[in-house]
């Protein structure tokens, strides 16, 4: 008979109306399931800790890791969409709009403007791909090279340092309008959730800035950023211990005022004046005058060709009005894989320059990028370091014929060239390879290998660029 009321103990496996659950036995030291919190300040027994594995799996794991930067940025390489197919789908949706009926008709034209965008003639195309490289390649030009030879030569610290502070400032003082673009929107962002109460006085002072910025006083900017807005919306932090969005935007905004702050003329001219003590190879620096000196920074090919790239102004434009979900949720998610996809390309990892070259050519459409490393090296005997080389990557979604990728290393005026395709490419291998040493030897550079071989694989980043993966060259912080 069943206890209904418990008066006495249950006999275990005795009833079946108990629910039987067996007792936790005591804790082993060595069972992994139990970790002590991670205390750096004394030493505790491993736990058999899974917040950090090993380098072998690093391109293999799917969660985070806390032990290199470097293998996050190679594990994001691992996953990072195809940008020519992102980029395919967005066109094709912008395509699919424009003659959708119902469409806002200021949007359409902004969709028909882009898509007008990429069809050119053959010397259409050739100005847009020298703007596109000029304006994608902040450091060029004379001054630059010049301190990247003084930089490779150099065996002192002191002289590199200097190169890279100036180099810094350079970069701070040349985004000056986007970072003052960036802010703005920072602070509107914040406004949106603000409560009414406290949103009055930061309409007012986002107004003053508008105003500073488009007057470009500097100094009152700054005065205004960090003795009026910083303090006030850390005020409201404090106040109602808002931990969420606002705070998120306001340790962005930090950034880009100590960003702006660094990129100041005066701070930039006494960087530029410290390079002329830093060697013979640097001393004509010192002989420039401060209006000469500032002539020479400001007016370089990447300011003139970041000021005129209509295309990428226009995509950022489009890219934006996307994220925000104006134009619907298919091109919210196309453009959030395109931005994913050139975020990865930017990072401080990646010491390439990144080209986006989407193209309509006699009623055909081609969407490619390519990477260029100035600074790679060629492998000697034994693995040892060779002689340098200029090293490309070309990826090409070409309508009609397919996937095209192709690889040229140029060094000392040789060229190596392998292209990789379909058989629509490789059943005529050996013309395309005669055309192409022939165009080599039109531009004076005798080509030493053209290869036309059938594609089995794409050809990843690190294959082509292996330091990448080797870390040589970039920075590496574990915290």
């Amino acid at each position: 008979m069943p206890n209904l009321l418990g008066v006495t103990n249950p006999v275990p496996n005795y009833d079946n109306t108990i629910n039987n659950r067996p007792l936790p036995g005591a804790q082993r030291p060595d069972n992994s399931l139990v970790q002590n919190v991670a205390d750096p300040n004394r030493v505790v027994r491993p736990d058999n800790r899974t917040e950090q594995q090993d380098a072998g799996n690093a391109l293999n794991s799917g969660s985070l890791r806390y032990d290199s930067n470097l293998q996050v940025f190679l594990q994001q390489l691992r996953e990072m969409p195809e940008l020519t197919a992102e980029l395919s789908k967005a066109v094709t949706l912008f395509q699919t709009m424009v003659s959708a009926p119902g469409l806002d008709a200021g949007v359409a034209q902004e969709l028909a403007s882009l898509l007008q965008m990429f069809r050119m003639d053959a010397e259409e195309f050739r100005s847009f791909f020298l703007a596109q490289v000029r304006s994608g390649t902040r450091f060029g030009g004379p001054l630059f090279a010049l301190l990247r030879q003084a930089y490779q030569r150099s065996g002192s610290e002191g002289v590199r340092d200097a190169i890279l502070a100036f180099a810094k400032r350079y970069s701070d003082f040349s985004s000056t309008e986007h970072i003052g673009r960036h802010m703005l929107d920072m602070l509107r962002q914040i406004s949106d959730r603000l409560p009414e109460s406290w949103k009055g006085q930061l309409s007012e002072m986002i107004g003053q800035l508008k105003n500073g910025l488009a007057a470009g006083d500097r100094a009152g900017n700054l005065q205004l950023l960090q003795g009026g807005i910083l303090p006030y919306l850390g005020s409201y932090i404090s106040r109602f211990h808002d931990l969420g969005s606002v705070r998120t935007f306001l340790s962005m905004l930090m950034l880009d005022v100590a960003r702006y702050e660094n990129g100041s003329e005066e701070g930039l001219m006494m960087a530029f004046r410290q390079l002329g003590a830093c060697g013979d190879a640097l001393a004509g620096l010192s002989q420039l005058d401060d209006e000469a000196a500032q002539k020479l920074l400001r007016d370089n090919s990447f300011a003139q060709a970041a000021e005129s790239n209509q295309f990428a102004q226009q995509l950022a434009h489009m890219a934006s009005r996307a994220l925000k979900g104006e134009l619907g949720t298919d091109m919210r998610e196309a453009f959030q894989e395109i931005v994913r996809a050139m975020m990865v390309n930017e990072s401080v990892f990646m010491p390439l320059n990144h080209l986006l070259m989407p193209l309509e050519y006699e009623g055909k459409k081609m969407y490619s990028e390519f990477w260029v490393d100035p600074d790679a090296e060629e492998k000697g005997e034994n693995g040892q370091q060779g002689e340098r080389k200029i090293q490309f990557l070309f990826k090409m979604d070409v309508e009609s014929l397919g996937f095209v990728e192709m690889t040229l290393a140029a060094a000392k005026g040789r060229v190596d060239v392998d292209v990789y395709g379909p058989s629509g490419v490789t059943d005529h291998s050996s013309v395309i390879a005669e055309d192409l040493l022939e165009i080599l030897k039109s531009h004076g550079l005798p080509g030493r290998n053209v290869r036309v071989l059938e594609e089995k694989r794409p050809l990843t980043l690190t294959e082509v660029f292996p330091d990448l993966f080797e870390g040589k060259r970039s920075i590496n912080v574990k915290i």
